[in-house]
């Protein structure tokens, strides 16, 4: 029976696109069928509300969004508020999920079908390297591993894009070398194309080696037109796509949004080499307990003595993720795969994108996606000569495994709704139109964020805004004066929504920010903040905390801690003149 089976299946595997049709189908078909139990996934992580932005943006027909007026209450990680508000992160799992948003309302159908295009591409990619056969298991391995409970499949972080582009490249090559075929050039551009604009460094971590064995195979005449006139006419199109994209950010060209962003609002770099930035004005606490705090500690543990135990870390998550056990034992037979050039040169290739991903700072299973057709290839490889040197059963064992155990670190369906989402999806159904002000407390976690916004802030139902100083909220709620207001605390217990009332609970001191700020407007004048607070403190002198208390009266602005120079060492009490506390004001940030 097992055999017969497996005759059907060599049978289809034949048929190739038949083959690539059922395995991008199956896994969208078998999520399809879950969704009474297991619905839409909410976003919940910084990286998944940016992406949901691109896709917004793109589809009310824009490239970027104009500035928000107010848009010091819309700030939030890898976001733009200046000079556009648009997201940080490249546009290509965007676009997909424009593509769902505009068929169905809904973004996550587009990401539902990029997992099926993923599952097809790897599938095609083993067709140009091995027989029908095996390029049919690699697949179904692909979806079934990945497809239906991975966390590609039920968040917003893009992955299956990148990792279809990266098998478009892998699968190009083969059929350029024997060919010479303007199609495989065009797919391979394509492919190229699609990376850069998923995982840029990443993609290009695998798009250098893979140029390179062209420009090796284009050494000769041969064909040599048929190659590079379709591959440079895609590249050609795709890079002046690419830079009239990028101009709409910044004005340049050459300057992408995210490395835009990275310079101008974090402090952290991306790669260990990299020194830090100095730290940037940043408006609310949250920002700069995340950029300051979080981001930095990440940063500086890898680079510190004991970044050697953080590659290894890195090494082990993606190792999970990819591989796991049973999908490593194959490989134990590559000793005998060595002899074959091409497998010595898809190593290498790994051992480059290996390297390439251990400089990084962060990192994340989907970082790492444009290799995954790499990494299944030598894993289809492997089993094959597994097969030839201990017989059927023992891939039979291997591939069931492999099918049937999870992916370690990588699974995860639908869980239940968010408390964010369960409170949008009150004030949606309540109708009208509704601004939320977010109120944190002190030891917020900085992971867990809630003000993320539509494209088109205006004229969203739901308005997410940081509350802040006074006279900002005051301005704020005069500009959606039309709109219900509503007070929202993410660390109360339990989370509630209720009528915004600052009389009856003002909004605790907002952080300080160094005065003269432009986007403060109680801070903006520091002449008028000297007049204010002269106004209403008693005349003659005062300590450091009793002018503060005045300055936090008068704007709704927290000070800064005054042990950090407004007295000397253990002499808090001392009395100081006003010129001497405002002085130091100045010149604190």
């Amino acid at each position: 029976m097992l055999q017969r089976f497996e005759s059907s299946l060599a049978r289809m595997a034949r048929r190739k696109w038949l083959a690539l049709l059922v395995v991008g189908l199956a896994p969208l078909v078998l999520r399809a069928l879950l969704l009474p139990w297991f619905g839409e996934p909410d976003p919940r992580v910084h990286d998944e509300f940016s992406h949901l932005l691109v896709a917004d943006t793109f589809a009310h027909g824009r490239l970027v969004n104009p500035v928000h007026p107010l848009w010091v209450h819309f700030e939030s990680m890898h976001i733009l508020v200046r000079p556009v508000y648009a997201s940080v992160f490249p546009a290509a799992p965007g676009l997909l999920m424009a593509a769902g948003q505009a068929l169905t309302g809904h973004p996550w159908p587009g990401v539902w079908l990029a997992v099926g295009l993923m599952c097809a591409a790897v599938c095609w990619m083993l067709q140009g390297w091995v027989s029908p056969g095996w390029a049919l298991l690699g697949g179904a391995l692909v979806a079934a591993r990945f497809g239906v409970v991975g966390y590609w499949m039920n968040s917003y972080f893009g992955g299956a894009v990148a990792a279809a582009a990266g098998a478009l490249v892998l699968g190009a090559l083969p059929r350029v070398f024997r060919r010479r075929d303007w199609r495989g050039a065009a797919v391979l551009g394509a492919g190229l194309a699609i990376l850069a604009h998923s995982r840029p460094y990443e993609g290009a971590l695998l798009g250098v080696p893979a140029v390179a064995a062209l420009i090796w195979m284009l050494r000769t005449r041969a064909g040599r037109l048929r190659v590079l006139l379709p591959l440079l006419l895609v590249l050609g199109l795709a890079g002046a796509a690419t830079l009239g994209y990028v101009a709409r950010f910044s004005g340049s060209p050459f300057q992408m949004p995210y490395s835009l962003y990275r310079d101008s609002a974090t402090m952290a770099r991306h790669f260990l080499w990299q020194a830090p930035h100095p730290e940037p004005v940043y408006h609310h606490a949250v920002m700069r307990d995340f950029y300051a705090g979080w981001e930095m500690g990440g940063y500086n543990d890898a680079r510190s003595d004991h970044a050697s135990r953080g590659v290894f870390d890195k090494a082990k998550s993606y190792w999970r993720f990819y591989l796991g056990p049973f999908l490593t034992l194959p490989l134990v037979m590559l000793p005998w795969l060595w002899k074959r050039r091409r497998v010595r040169v898809l190593l290498a290739v790994g051992v480059w994108f290996a390297l390439g991903l251990a400089v990084e700072v962060w990192h994340a299973p989907h970082y790492a996606a444009p290799a995954m057709g790499l990494a299944v290839l030598l894993v289809i490889l492997a089993l094959r000569q597994l097969g030839r040197t201990a017989g059927a059963f023992a891939v039979r064992a291997v591939v069931l495994a492999g099918l049937l155990s999870p992916v370690i670190g990588g699974s995860g369906m639908p869980t239940g709704t968010g408390d964010r989402t369960r409170i949008r999806k009150q004030l949606k159904s309540a109708g009208g139109r509704h601004l939320v002000l977010v109120r944190y407390s002190p030891s917020h976690d900085v992971g867990h964020e809630w003000v993320y916004n539509a494209a088109d802030i205006d004229h969203a139902p739901v308005v997410w805004a940081r509350e802040m100083d006074a006279e900002s909220n005051r301005r704020l709620l005069r500009y959606f004066e039309n709109r219900r207001a509503w007070l929202v605390e993410p660390d109360a217990t339990p989370i509630t929504l209720e009528p915004y009332d600052p009389s009856r609970r003002p909004p605790p001191p907002f952080r300080f920010v160094k005065l003269g700020t432009e986007a403060i407007a109680v801070l903006r004048s520091p002449d008028e903040v000297r007049r204010q607070v002269q106004a209403r403190a008693p005349t003659g002198n005062l300590s450091c905390d009793q002018w503060s208390y005045f300055f936090t009266q008068v704007t709704g602005v927290g000070p800064p801690d005054p042990a950090q120079g407004c007295f000397p060492p253990g002499q808090r009490g001392q009395i100081v003149s006003f010129e001497h506390w405002f002085n130091w004001l100045a010149e604190q940030k």
